[in-house]
């Protein structure tokens, strides 16, 4: 692997030739401690290239071109920490832009969009501990139970103001940590200027945005959440960017970041341009921006925002038909630029975590590269949540006949290593909150997002559930105000919240429901082919032969007595979990919590045991003490 020199020469034939791995050392605004700091950025048509800010009252510093680089270069005295500047570039044609600096890692709150001059990262982590497990297990083995966040949204002042870094991991990390989860995703907190966009229009590929704070608040907020034993994920999109002018659009005058070809350049479902991710000095940047979140942020990974966009010729509206030099809908250079990305970080930290959210069908996205796969360690089920979603929306009268919904990923849950999203996506723009969604009266519909949420948990792969999900919110997701902490003040939404703080325990204190979450052996499909019952079991198995967990669903209101789960071994069992507990907003007030298999063959096993299959409710159960070789 090539490691970039301090060498000026170096490091800017490294950019250019997409392999500046660490570029924002080199561009960008570079302050040395006499109070003189060097400005470089990449502008290679532009004509000429100034620097203007509050050390020069706003009035140009002219750069240099070095050479046949593209990259202009100069020194201005009098700088200190906190100054705005931008980039004054003239372009081939005359035409004057102020521009942002790519590099920036800090800008100036909205609506300003000005870069702000920073020292270099030294801040002082507390974190070697979490970092050194994190090195020495490897993620497909541990528990996984992501809370996914928007920062701006789960939690705000009574007078609208946003929470800060500080504030947010003061409450934040406390309630995740209480509600057992393992990580924290994070909607975009890349600087942006639109709220409407979620992040996902970004502007400061290097800055955390300064809604919250600073960037060394957000560095805090990381240092918090490993030292309370929670991961940090972060969304980040490296598909498209905002499309203001004095950000990188036609940075110097001509497509710069984004394709040459108009129609490639423009993505008309996002409102945003796309980064031409054939050219060598985006890729650079790119991978830059992501190593920097990774090593300097210290997080824990990245999820890659709409790869399917980075995937096909013609996955944009009014681009239908669009192919390639081969004639098929493959973007050859997206599909090299997501093998190098994941290649690249992987090669250095392999012990991070590089998600996709990819909608299509597309082979081997969490294979190895070496064998033609992308090189994604996880990919969003996006198939199970709509189908899992569908049916748990539907009357439960009709699900017997749709009962396929739920069996048709048992087909190819092992084709990826998957994370099973109830994501942000599903609960705005008319979607409805997940206890909305859900049909019947009020009892019935947080009965339905229970027995989800536990089914959720005893399928293979890893899970992610959005804020407010986790008590049952009414109202779908609003960008612009604070989630409605006040339903906890309604027994049922707090005996849900207790519900899902029970199942996430149960979740990561039980290794058979995550340690073979990618391995055909870790289930045992027992009663999944009875749609007339609307009810399954199936067993889920750790690597050690006896620890399993039996679980078992019915998805109709119509309690089972006597109903039969077939099990590997004679013996003693314990109830895990029952959904329909009243302490959970259920109706049991007595539980069965223990459970005799005896020596009766069913449906494929040698031993079995009866339940009483609580109504719209679920059952996991393990085993205590059984008959070994038997």
């Amino acid at each position: 692997m090539v490691k970039q020199s301090a060498d000026s020469n170096d490091a800017s034939y490294l950019f250019n030739t997409g392999v500046g791995f660490n570029s924002q050392d080199y561009l960008g605004c570079h302050l040395a401690t006499n109070g003189r700091a060097t400005f470089r950025v990449w502008a290679p048509h532009a004509k000429a290239v100034a620097v203007v800010g509050d050390f020069n009252d706003w009035q140009p510093g002219a750069l240099k071109l070095m050479g046949t680089t593209g990259i202009w270069q100069g020194q201005v005295a009098a700088v200190h920490v906190g100054d705005l500047y931008k980039f004054q570039v003239t372009t081939a044609a005359g035409q004057v832009q102020l521009k942002i600096d790519p590099f920036a890692q800090q800008f100036e709150r909205k609506p300003g969009d000005a870069s702000q001059v920073v020292q270099p990262v030294a801040m002082r982590w507390h974190d070697s501990l979490w970092l050194a497990r994190r090195k020495k297990s490897h993620a497909a083995n541990r528990p996984i139970n992501i809370y996914e966040v928007h920062l701006g949204s789960w939690q705000r002042h009574s007078d609208g103001r946003y929470e800060t870094y500080s504030e947010l991991a003061t409450a934040l990390i406390p309630y995740v940590k209480q509600l057992g989860y393992t990580h924290i995703e994070l909607m975009p907190v890349m600087e942006h200027l639109l709220d409407a966009s979620w992040g996902y229009q970004q502007m400061g590929y290097f800055a955390p945005t300064s809604r919250f704070g600073n960037r060394e608040a957000f560095l805090s907020f990381v240092d918090q959440c490993h030292q309370a034993n929670i991961g940090v994920l972060v969304d980040w999109v490296p598909g498209h960017f905002i499309r203001n002018y004095d950000a990188l659009y036609q940075y110097d005058g001509t497509p710069t970041f984004e394709y040459a070809d108009p129609e490639r350049a423009n993505n008309r479902r996002w409102g945003a341009w796309n980064f031409d991710l054939g050219k060598a000095q985006v890729q650079s940047f790119l991978i830059s921006s992501a190593l920097y979140w990774l090593e300097q942020c210290h997080l824990d990974g990245l999820r890659v925002d709409a790869v399917s966009n980075m995937l096909y010729c013609d996955y944009d509206e009014g681009r239908e038909g669009q192919v390639n030099q081969y004639g098929d809908n493959r973007n050859l250079e997206g599909i090299t630029f997501l093998k190098k990305l994941n290649t690249t970080i992987l090669a250095r930290h392999p012990d991070v975590l590089m998600i996709a959210e990819e909608s299509s069908a597309y082979p081997q996205v969490t294979g190895p590269v070496t064998n033609g796969g992308l090189g994604f360690n996880y990919k969003w089920n996006m198939g199970w949540m709509h189908d899992t979603l569908d049916f748990f929306m539907m009357d439960p009268l009709y699900r017997h006949a749709h009962f396929d919904l739920l069996t048709f990923a048992f087909v190819y849950m092992f084709d990826e290593r998957f994370i099973l999203p109830f994501s942000h996506d599903e609960v705005v723009h008319g979607k409805r909150s997940l206890m909305h969604k859900m049909p019947g009266d009020r009892y019935n519909q947080f009965a339905n997002l229970r027995t989800m949420l536990a089914y959720m948990v005893a399928f293979p792969g890893k899970q992610l559930n959005f804020m407010g999900s986790e008590w049952g919110q009414f109202l779908e997701w609003r960008d612009w105000s604070a989630l409605e902490w006040n339903d906890l003040d309604d027994s049922l939404n707090y005996r849900m919240q207790q519900f899902t703080s029970q199942l996430n325990l149960v979740y990561r204190h039980n290794r058979p429901l995550w340690e073979q979450d990618h391995d055909p052996a870790g289930i045992i499909y027992t009663h999944t082919d009875d749609p007339e019952s609307s009810t399954m079991s199936f067993i889920r198995q750790a690597k050690r032969k006896y620890s399993f967990v039996v679980a078992a669903f019915n998805f109709v209101p119509v309690e089972r007595q006597q109903y039969r789960i077939g099990v590997p071994y004679q013996g003693q069992y314990e109830l895990l979990l029952n959904t329909e507990a009243q302490a959970f907003g259920g109706t049991w007030t007595k539980l069965e919590t223990k459970f005799t298999a005896i020596d009766e063959p069913y449906r494929g096993q040698p031993a079995s045991f009866t339940v009483t299959l609580p109504a719209m409710g679920a059952l996991l159960i393990r085993p205590v003490k059984v008959m070994r070789g038997h």
